[in-house]
């Protein structure tokens, strides 16, 4: 399964699903806006509100001290037209309702009518509407110019939209425009409206009909994305009202001149909280503020699209792809993606300094689902290499000893073949053709198996690699895979076991005992180690001279010792053990006597 994959396949599937993300379908755009709530959030707290600006609050201070001369919510709209009347006298620049007056309050009609006429008496009074999901509405041609609206070439002259005006004021007195709450998918007031679009009709918003009046600076688009800041100033509605109808107010003359003026609430009981990066009950009026602050002084936050930034994507993850091709160590790949990712932030946070709204984190989540795939098939080739070194060395090697080296990586499935220099081990069943003629195969297969085993396990206990059963022989070496400075020094205290073991398991065979023997040839030198075979087939196994040399000495131990090694072993480790000299010898394929040694332990 896993050689259908690769650190190319998977740049090649996350770079597609990428490119449909931030050509299409946005669905990590969510990532973008969440991260940059937390941003935006620690950002606010380092930038002062404008002091334009004033918030006169209707708070739950004010429902429960007006109570007395208002009654509840909704006051009767003369308690406004005393406090408009005197905000007037003050000189602001702007007094802004984010309070609606679509309904006429038919209890109250003079009441209504007293606040008609103070408003008529102003000139920089703005009233908000609502732009409803559905419904008739108003016919939009017939709305006062006063309104703001605006015909495109494309408008439907008798489009309708169902909008809650201010019906309780004259039409002229309309002077202001939407504050409808815009919210993400996810919920969240991130943009506020500059203008919404209806049937080729443009609805300019609230704080849009104010930089038009005022000429500020406005954006092309229909939305700002809000750059948030701290709480405005706020004056409880009720303070304000009561020092007003003192014989000799307290508040300063001056508080509100050439201010801009916002009346609305922060108050729970009055339901206008929203959800934004800053709160989850967040006061609209407050979000109105900023909207207006951020016109006035020009700092909305610049949003470029999030498709200029998929090639940052697409080149995060081509630089992991690079690293995992090149064998780099994941841990290395993550920590230079983890730098990477606050370096992303860090730009993040200094482009918010200059009004500007990155969507970097996205691409960063990107890389990261890359790097995390890619380890992923990272660990799982080379816990799949892991187990197949254990399969193919467990054949040669003591199972245990396999995986402590595996782990270690000193050994692998892909290992290249080497000249080495090894001790060489032959050791050869003397008779077994005249043990087979005599006894049953049953009965021999049965003898080999407990032969081997015992033999096997005294050459895994010494570090021994078992090379191949060639009948009843055995083929094994020493300083391969694993590193082995003292190879000869075991192998040939793995020979003289293998002697002592021979002994024990002859008084086991009866009859057969006296029979049973064997020899054992070792020599030390170079040979070519590694894998060899065909495709279908491979045996990890030596070749070379030595191996020639070795399979000689065994076959000159008949009549001379049960073990010999030669003089290359001997030099190799003769302050470990006594060597009995047995003369030069002649071998085949070797112009040169070779002279040969019995191993014994030092006493």
């Amino acid at each position: 399964m896993l050689q259908r994959f690769s650190y190319l396949s998977i740049f090649i599937l996350l770079s597609s699903l990428l490119l449909l993300d931030y050509g299409w379908l946005n669905y990590s755009a969510v990532i973008d806006d969440r991260s940059g709530d937390w941003l935006l959030e620690k950002n606010a707290n380092r930038r002062a509100a404008s002091t334009d600006i004033v918030i006169v609050d209707i708070d739950q201070k004010s429902l429960e001290t007006m109570n007395e001369v208002a009654g509840s919510w909704p006051w009767p709209r003369a308690i406004h037209a005393e406090l408009l009347s005197a905000i007037a006298a003050h000189q602001p620049k702007a007094i802004v309702f984010d309070v609606l007056f679509n309904e006429p309050d038919t209890f109250r009609a003079d009441s209504d009518q007293l606040f008609r006429d103070t408003v008529l008496q102003q000139q920089n009074i703005y009233l908000p509407s609502t732009l409803l999901v559905d419904g008739i509405g108003a016919r939009l041609a017939d709305l006062p110019a006063i309104y703001g609206l605006k015909k495109m070439p494309q408008a439907k002259p008798d489009a309708r939209a169902p909008l809650l005006l201010p019906l309780v004021l004259p039409p002229e007195t309309w002077r202001g425009g939407l504050i409808n709450f815009k919210k993400d998918p996810d919920g969240i007031g991130r943009h506020y409206w500059i203008f919404a679009e209806t049937q080729g009709w443009r609805l300019p918003s609230l704080p849009s009909r104010l930089a038009t009046d005022f000429n500020w600076p406005q954006p092309q688009g229909n939305d700002i994305r809000i750059n948030w800041l701290q709480a405005h100033k706020h004056i409880s509605y009720s303070d304000l009202y009561f020092d007003f109808n003192r014989e000799k107010p307290q508040r300063p003359a001056d508080e509100l001149k050439n201010k801009i003026v916002l009346i609305g609430t922060a108050a729970p009981g009055l339901q206008d909280l929203r959800p934004t990066p800053l709160s989850a009950n967040f006061p609209g009026v407050e979000i109105l503020a900023t909207a207006i602050d951020n016109l006035q002084n020009g700092d909305w936050l610049q949003t470029p699209a999030r498709g200029y930034f998929a090639p940052l994507g697409l080149a995060l993850m081509g630089l992991l792809f690079l690293g995992f091709q090149h064998k780099i160590n994941t841990l290395y790949l993550g920590g230079a993606l983890l730098l990477m990712t606050l370096a992303g932030l860090a730009i993040f946070w200094f482009g918010l300094s200059r009004n500007q709204y990155w969507s970097i984190a996205s691409a960063s989540v990107w890389a990261w689902v890359y790097y995390w795939l890619a380890a992923l098939f990272a660990y799982l080739a080379e816990k799949a290499q892991r187990e197949q070194a254990i399969n193919l060395f467990g054949r040669f090697l003591d199972q245990r000893v396999v995986k402590q080296l595996v782990a270690q990586g000193e050994i692998h499935s892909s290992q290249q073949a080497e000249s080495r220099e090894l001790t060489v081990l032959f050791s050869d069943i003397r008779g077994f053709t005249t043990l087979s003629e005599t006894r049953t195969p049953e009965y021999i297969v049965s003898l080999l198996n407990r032969y081997f085993s015992q033999q096997v396990e005294i050459i895994f206990r010494h570090g021994g690699t078992l090379d191949k059963f060639i009948g009843d022989a055995i083929m094994a070496f020493w300083g391969a895979p694993m590193n082995d400075s003292e190879h000869a020094r075991h192998a040939v205290a793995a020979a003289i076991e293998m002697s002592a073991a021979l002994v024990k398991f002859k008084t086991e065979l009866t009859d057969l005992g006296a029979d049973f023997d064997i020899g054992i040839g070792l020599h030390t030198g170079p040979a070519v180690v590694g894998f060899i075979g065909s495709d279908a087939r491979l045996d990890y196994t030596i070749i070379g001279d030595s191996v020639n040399l070795a399979s000689r000495i065994e076959g000159l131990t008949k009549g001379i010792s049960r073990v010999l090694v030669s003089d290359a072993t001997r030099l190799a480790c003769d302050q470990h053990f006594a060597f009995v000299p047995h003369g030069s010898f002649h071998v085949k394929g070797r112009e040169q006597e070779v002279e040969l040694f019995e191993p014994r332990l030092n006493s």
